[in-house]
């Protein structure tokens, strides 16, 4: 019985010891997590940041190139409702974005169609033209 006590309080201080680091280590888990958790808020503060100046340094660049074009071409008024950004140059004709997306395309191949079912094309209008 003495030695069976002796085994017992072994395990009992090693159950204890165990215990005693684990609690440590959760402790410096704890403030590791802490730690990465503001480093990551910190991170994610300045992505949104960056995100913001991005987004500023493309339209500082879009006011640049209207005003180097409204300085090339001084007869070309810029504040004109036809230089509207949500535009495009097609085949050096100023269009709607919409009519040049696959959706729009299609859009304008129904439209375009003749009475008679046939769908018109540029060739076929280049040809009437000249």
């Amino acid at each position: 019985m003495g030695r069976e006590r002796k085994i017992l309080a072994t395990w009992k201080v090693r159950y204890l010891d165990s215990e005693e680091k684990l609690k440590g280590q959760i402790a410096d888990l704890e403030a590791d997590y802490d730690d990465i958790k503001e480093k990551h808020d910190r991170l994610e503060g300045q992505l949104e940041d960056l995100k913001t100046c991005i987004i500023q340094e493309h339209i500082n660049g879009f006011q640049k190139g209207v005003r180097k074009s409204s300085s090339f071409y001084e007869n070309v008024d810029v504040s004109d409702v036809r230089f509207d950004v949500n535009k495009d140059v097609c085949d050096g004709v100023l269009i709607d974005e919409a009519e040049s997306s696959p959706e729009g395309e299609e859009e304008k191949k129904v439209a375009d169609a003749d009475a008679g079912g046939n769908e018109v094309v540029a060739e076929d209008i280049e040809q009437k033209t000249t």
